[in-house]
């Protein structure tokens, strides 16, 4: 079962039906807080964490944190709730006035920050707990916000924040522009995309789910996501090396040689029967000394009903990787383009320079042409800043998809593959930013998808291929290498159950 993602509005309009329906917004406050504290006790009490302080803000979300500290100061722990002046919101004062009622010691953030200032020692406590700012936050922090944040993360202890880390935007993932540095998150009621994408993987810690009321028919997921756990059909045992799929990857000019071979690895690596690359004859040499079992072909030899002919015998094509930007790669796209596009049985994955002549020559995409930027790529396609994809890179493979048609990878940290739905890729790691990784994965796609067309979601290979990229790190991400993947790619398309 996919797991959803969900927009912070429709987490809002979801609690005011809710509500509505003559439930009490200060009985949920109460249950989110109950439900978190009874999780903190045992690993609190396990790992002898007794000193707690809870940093409230001015909403609701701080609602939350008095009612978590009136709980575990009930339960032993030692409480202090570092508070900002309060908001208007009726629940939150009524959470306050429970606090107090536990005789849990409430002190002024204002005055932390002026004992800060004065050189003078902060208390030192064994975990704090983020309560100061909850998924409606969507504006740029102030000063005095920034400072209390950065405060907060140069302390010792466990980190935990309520709902999202605070400074996280519920639905973009970016810094505004500074955030909480959690160990643990614990969000309530639904998955925010801001979790997952973005900036979000950076600051959430382990992520734990609160759920507390029944989904109703209104609520809508943003997302999906993606499948962490994918098995691949089993192969028959009468099959061939033309069961498997032809997979043939057009670029390579005569200054660029190496992506077309990292890609062409990647589709054998992944499972293709037959690969065949097609570019440059000076890299010819270097390939076969490389992989003899890679055939090969002078992209200066192949003229249009030699390029068709081809075409007839290939399932999937990786198109565009080290094809260059100069009138001879114009020119090749022009070639090749048109055929792909308009040849409904092939499964075509446009990447690198042959994104940027897409974005230089628009055109509509069929349903089986895969494009795979990464956030530069894209804002070259919508005309607008690489910043600009980062600030909502959601709305932007939206964007991707409603000028194009087609299917998109927007790839970066918590990928997002947009085809019938979006999904969020929830793997992969920071050592995977390195020069050759988006051809691999561009191998992989036209791999998989020429072995199973339908079978396999485009969203799977990318976890698959993320997946592939932890394996790679187990023993440290700084210096990964591209043509490195090959073995862990071969053990994630054969894991099993």
């Amino acid at each position: 079962m996919q797991r959803s993602v969900y927009h912070s509005q429709s987490i809002q309009a979801w609690e005011q039906r809710w509500f509505a329906q003559q439930n009490s917004s200060l009985g949920l406050m109460q249950q989110a807080a109950w439900t978190i504290s009874q999780q903190l006790i045992e690993p609190f009490n396990k790992n002898k964490i007794q000193k707690i302080a809870i940093w409230c803000g001015q909403g609701n979300n701080a609602g939350d944190g008095y009612y978590i500290a009136a709980f575990l100061k009930q339960h032993g722990f030692h409480i202090t709730v570092y508070a900002a002046e309060l908001g208007q919101s009726l629940d939150l004062k009524q959470a306050v006035q429970y606090a107090l009622l536990n005789r849990v010691d409430i002190q002024s953030i204002d005055y932390l920050l002026s004992e800060n200032a004065n050189h003078q020692e902060i208390p030192t406590f064994d975990c704090h707990i983020d309560a100061l700012f909850g998924i409606g936050l969507n504006r740029m922090l102030d000063q005095k916000w920034q400072s209390i944040i950065q405060l907060f993360n140069s302390q010792i202890g466990l980190k935990i924040a309520i709902d999202i880390p605070s400074g996280l935007h519920a639905n973009t993932g970016q810094a505004l522009p500074c955030v909480i540095q959690a160990d643990h998150t614990f969000t309530i009621l639904g998955y925010k995309a801001g979790l997952f994408t973005g900036q979000g993987k950076e600051y959430v810690g382990k992520l734990h789910l609160v759920s507390l009321i029944p989904i109703d028919a209104e609520l809508k997921p943003l997302a999906y996501l993606s499948s962490e756990k994918i098995v691949l059909p089993k192969r028959q045992a009468f099959g061939h090396k033309g069961s498997y799929g032809h997979v043939l990857v057009v670029g390579g000019h005569a200054d660029m040689g190496g992506a077309v071979i990292m890609s062409a690895e990647a589709a054998f690596h992944a499972g293709a029967g037959k690969v065949s690359v097609v570019c440059h004859a000076k890299h010819h040499q270097a390939i076969l000394a490389r992989s003899p079992n890679i055939m090969v072909r002078d992209i200066n030899a192949l003229d249009q009903e030699s390029i068709q002919h081809l075409l007839t015998q290939i399932d999937a094509v990786c198109f565009g990787m080290g094809l260059g930007r100069d009138q001879w790669a114009e020119q090749i796209y022009q070639q090749w383009f048109d055929l792909l596009n308009q040849n409904s049985h092939l499964e075509v994955v446009l990447d690198a320079d042959g994104l940027w002549f897409l974005a230089k020559h628009p055109k509509k995409l069929n349903p089986h042409l895969y494009a795979t930027p990464h956030s530069g790529e894209a804002a070259t396609l919508l005309g607008c800043t690489a910043a600009d994809i980062e600030q909502d890179r959601i709305v932007a493979i939206q964007n991707l998809q409603q000028k194009y048609a087609g299917q998109w990878v927007l790839k970066g940290a918590g990928s997002l593959v947009l085809e019938a739905e979006l999904f969020i890729c929830t793997q992969g790691n920071a050592g995977m930013g390195t020069g050759g990784m988006g051809d691999v994965l561009a191998g992989m796609i036209a791999s998989l998808k020429a072995q199973f067309h339908e079978q396999v979601a485009l969203h799977e290979i990318v976890s698959l291929h993320a997946q592939a990229g932890d394996l790679l790190a187990e023993h440290g991400m700084r210096g990964l290498q591209a043509h490195d993947m090959g073995k862990v790619i071969y053990t994630v398309v054969n894991q099993e159950n």
